[in-house]
């Protein structure tokens, strides 16, 4: 039986076990790990994948990846097309319906969200972690107000153009950014999108000093949303973030702010959800 979130222990949702030093080991087992690679694959495929296409990406031989194919598919861990190409199956959604209705930080997230003291009603809000070089929503709660993206579970988007994923990467070191943001041109989505490194790095000393982050039209022609990090107790290294979207046109100065504030204010619960102190009234006003 899961515990209610007001049964969770008050100091962190991150929970440890005796094998947590040997599941953080690096043994990995081969077929697993292929079999992991091809489902991140079809989970970036817009479009259902051809066997060429597997083998030309994954680097590893056709009659790997054939065997591969044949066992995901046989537990509807990915489905074959009428034309012969593969994508993700049913199976998927199983297990990302009970990862949600099992994690702590998700619940947390639709707890806090739906709350009308949030000031988020009628707008779209995401929950998303960093993924490499790209943001993965683990929860969405889709706004009356349309929207030019409509976010899902397990959707993504490059990291560097989304206010989510700027909002994690503002809490990396200079190294860990070099790891994750390619030292060419990055990818864009429309012609807001940041187009080079150093300019994302310009972006993200703005986000570290204020607090929060912003998509100017980065992700959707029209659309702006304001991102904050989430925070895990003894780690100044995001572990998520959350953020909120709206019709630029509808933007007043007023709303600027107040949804800043909201999207804020959200972060901050969740990350005292795990086990982060809250601030007081004058570490507040100091963080402004």
């Amino acid at each position: 039986m899961f515990r209610t979130l007001n049964e969770q222990r008050p100091t962190s949702l991150v929970h440890h076990s005796p094998m947590s030093t040997v599941l953080r080991s690096n043994t990995k087992v081969p077929a697993v790990e292929r079999a992991v690679r091809v489902m991140d694959q079809l989970a970036r495929h817009r479009q259902p994948a051809s066997l060429s296409d597997l083998v030309r990406i994954l680097k590893l031989p056709k009659s790997s990846v054939h065997g591969l194919l044949a066992t995901l598919t046989q537990y509807d861990l990915i489905s074959r097309t009428p034309d012969n190409e593969f994508q993700l199956g049913p199976r998927v959604l199983q297990w990302a319906g009970a990862y949600g209705l099992q994690s702590d930080l998700v619940g947390a997230f639709h707890e806090l969200a739906s709350d009308p003291a949030a000031q988020l009603a009628g707008d779209a809000v995401m929950l998303a972690v960093l993924d490499a070089d790209e943001v993965l929503y683990l929860a969405c709660q889709q706004g009356s107000r349309p929207l030019a993206v409509n976010f899902r579970v397990g959707g993504r988007f490059p990291a560097s153009c989304t206010s989510s994923g700027k909002a994690m990467l503002s809490t990396l070191n200079d190294g860990e950014l070099r790891q994750r943001i390619a030292s060419a041109g990055l990818p864009k989505l429309t012609r807001h999108s940041v187009a080079t490194r150093a300019a994302l790095l310009k972006q993200l000393q703005r986000v570290r000093a204020q607090g929060y982050a912003v998509d100017d039209e980065e992700t959707a022609e029209g659309m702006q949303c304001y991102g904050a990090p989430v925070l895990a107790a003894g780690s100044g290294i995001a572990v998520a973030a959350v953020a909120v979207s709206l019709i630029k046109a509808s933007v007043t100065p007023k709303r600027h702010r107040d949804t800043i504030a909201a999207i804020q204010a959200l972060a901050q619960r969740l990350s005292q959800r795990l086990g982060v102190p809250a601030l007081n009234s004058k570490h507040k006003a100091a963080a402004k």
